[in-house]
């Protein structure tokens, strides 16, 4: 199964307060862990949402709106993908993280939809569909 693990952003990291060299190696010795354990499939930081937009749906209407964003709790700051057996292996590698803020911080876990979790919604050709579109962003024809 798989989760995306989400960092929440903090005052300092909106703010742009870019992590010290403790931080960035602690990080970077984590990083390897869950790589060699085989369950890192993607990892990174994000920038603050003032360089970010958001984009509004109403019906066919699209509204873009720039950044920044308040409620920094509800913002991400970096993220994870990890593949793992369970939610709880997930959850024990979550608590192995160091913090990834100065001070108190937070880091979200959802488990990320599989095809079987569609039911007959996912009919043989939307599976086809996307085997086709897993091959494509895999750099396979």
């Amino acid at each position: 199964m798989k989760f995306m693990v989400m960092v929440k952003a903090s005052k300092e990291s909106e703010a742009g307060v870019m992590p010290d060299t403790k931080l960035l190696t602690e990080m970077g010795r984590y990083n390897e862990e869950l790589a060699k354990a085989g369950i890192l499939l993607a990892g990174e930081g994000l920038h603050p949402s003032s360089r970010g937009v958001r984009v509004r749906f109403s019906g066919s209407a699209r509204t873009v709106i720039d950044g920044p964003f308040s409620e920094t709790n509800e913002l991400v700051a970096g993220f994870w993908l990890w593949q793992v057996k369970t939610r709880e292996e997930a959850i024990e590698w979550l608590k192995r993280c160091p913090n990834p803020m100065p001070g108190d911080s937070e880091i979200e876990l959802r488990q990320v939809f599989e095809a079987e979790d569609f039911g007959a919604a996912l009919t043989p050709e939307l599976r086809a569909q996307e085997e086709r579109l897993r091959n494509l962003s895999a750099g396979k024809k």
